[in-house]
């Protein structure tokens, strides 16, 4: 079996985990399945920001565990959920960083959206 490769943060590849200072509001389906003014703001090397959100502030009824896993040589590994509001649009809407590495503890406990299968991704207003 060949073993996962683990990298660190650096000036080649920073990786900043902030808070966001805003309400973040996640919409599927016109349901709000987030509402959070506790999220954190990812920003990998020169990837967009991505809201990582408390799943204490997600309505997990809306949510479906899935089999689907990744894996970030600077993250971890990560597990997926679908939105059943979404339909087939939102399968594997969110992952999550359950064991995060030490460089994104921060995000532990906290899931993010891909923009393409959620209705909107509101920040601030």
């Amino acid at each position: 079996m060949t073993e996962k490769p683990r990298l660190e943060p650096g000036p080649d590849h920073p990786i900043t985990v902030t808070p966001t200072n805003q309400r973040v509001v996640v919409t599927v389906a016109g349901k709000v399945v987030a509402d959070s003014t506790d999220a954190l703001t990812l920003q990998e090397s020169s990837y967009p920001a991505v809201q990582y959100i408390p799943m204490s502030d997600v309505d997990t009824s809306l949510l479906q565990r899935s089999d689907t896993e990744s894996y970030c040589p600077y993250k971890g590994d990560a597990s997926y959920y679908s939105i059943t509001a979404g339909a087939d649009r939102a399968v594997d809407a969110i992952w999550v960083y359950e064991q995060p590495r030490k460089a994104v503890a921060a995000i532990k406990d906290y899931v993010a959206f891909y923009p393409d299968r959620v209705d909107e991704i509101r920040v601030g207003g």
